[in-house]
């Protein structure tokens, strides 16, 4: 299985930087760096396959791709 697509950028209003997994709904972390937040965003992304999976909830698949990634 592939791995999902990371998302990290600047937060100005949050003065750091959010990591995000858009197939993962909510799942996303914060750091002072973009390193720190992929670091979080791996624990975060961890907690949320673990959670899900206890609560027997579906696991959504690797789809998202940037619209720079899609074919046309």
């Amino acid at each position: 299985m592939k791995d999902y697509h990371i998302n990290i950028f600047y937060s100005e209003e949050d003065e750091g930087y959010i990591a995000d997994i858009p197939d993962l709904n909510c799942c996303s972390a914060f750091g002072e760096s973009p390193f720190e937040a992929l670091r979080e965003l791996e624990i975060a992304k961890k907690l949320w396959l673990e959670s899900a999976k206890a609560e027997g909830k579906s696991i959504p698949l690797p789809t998202y791709r940037p619209a720079i990634y899609q074919a046309s």
